[in-house]
């Protein structure tokens, strides 16, 4: 989880940050800690940012954005980070995206904590009131004078990022005059939305890589593949000349049986069928027509005789 949190002084941005840190075992980034560790630690971009620093000038982009390359490379940073006090303004947002692109990394979300500027006023008086009344120091910078110089600033400079991530739709709002803990609870709640939205693409590209590297696996085995093609196309090559020989022998056994089995019912009526008998009865029937023929001839001789 890579976040950054937006909101102008007072809004309750360090609160959240240390809440947002310990749910999601990331580390919170402060450009101000990252420059003193750099100079300490005497680093190459931490030398040049000593020299500007210890002349009261301002770092430029270029060596703050070198020092959070050096930073996020940490094993620390593995789970991701929170960005406090960068960016500022529009060229380092740009700067800090191309950054985070030469890296294979993104930002998941830029949160800004809508507030009601006058309400915050209204809450650093009653602050300051109450410390004074305590008989607690105020600190200099926590005063209503400081604050509407510093609102000031944070609308000329900083303001023009809200509109930046809005259009690189990275932009959650929140409204920051809740209590904090219902401001925790909508973060929560945007943030887990965004992750889970995430997850099936995450679990799509695995399947498509698993199916890549298969693929990859048997092309390595080219000989085997050919062997396989090979029997493949022999196999209906064995069919069909297997159908081939028997079509023919069946054909001919059929053929050879059919005339066979005419021959033999032509052969029996000569000798035992019916057509035999048919030929005796006409024989028979001639013989009786004759002998009835010979008898009324014979009578008819003998008529006359008697007279």
């Amino acid at each position: 989880m890579r976040l950054i949190l937006l909101g102008p002084p007072g809004a309750g941005k360090g609160t959240q940050a240390h809440r947002l840190v310990e749910r999601h075992h990331i580390v919170q980034l402060s450009t101000g800690d990252m420059l003193r560790a750099a100079v300490a630690a005497e680093t190459e971009v931490g030398l040049k940012a000593k020299d500007i620093m210890a002349s009261g000038g301002l770092v430029p982009d270029e060596i703050v954005i070198g020092i959070i390359s050096d930073r996020i490379e940490l094993p620390d940073a593995a789970n991701g980070f929170i960005l406090d006090g960068f960016p500022r303004t529009v060229p380092q947002a740009e700067a800090l995206d191309s950054l985070l692109k030469s890296k294979g990394l993104k930002l998941d979300a830029a949160v800004e904590l809508r507030v009601n500027e006058s309400a915050l006023l209204n809450r650093v008086e009653a602050r300051v009131a109450q410390m004074t009344a305590r008989g607690e120091t105020v600190r200099i910078d926590d005063t209503p004078e400081v604050l509407s110089k510093r609102l000031a600033s944070y609308r000329t400079s900083t303001e023009p990022l809200v509109h930046y991530y809005s259009e690189k739709r990275k932009l959650v709002t929140i409204d920051g005059m809740m209590s904090i803990e219902e401001v925790t609870l909508e973060i929560n709640r945007v943030l887990a939305a965004i992750m889970a939205a995430e997850k099936p693409v995450k679990k799509v590209a695995g399947k498509s890589a698993k199916k890549t590297s298969a693929k990859k696996v048997t092309a390595v085995k080219p000989e085997s593949a050919a062997v396989k093609t090979a029997k493949l196309a022999k196999k209906p090559a064995k069919k069909a000349k297997k159908t081939a020989v028997k079509a023919p022998k069946k054909a001919v056994k059929k053929s050879a049986k059919k005339p066979a089995k005419v021959a033999k019912k032509a052969t029996k009526p000569v000798s035992k069928g019916k057509t035999a008998k048919t030929g005796k009865k006409p024989a028979k029937k001639t013989a009786r027509v004759v002998k009835k023929a010979a008898k009324s001839t014979a009578k008819a001789t003998k008529k006359p005789a008697k007279r």
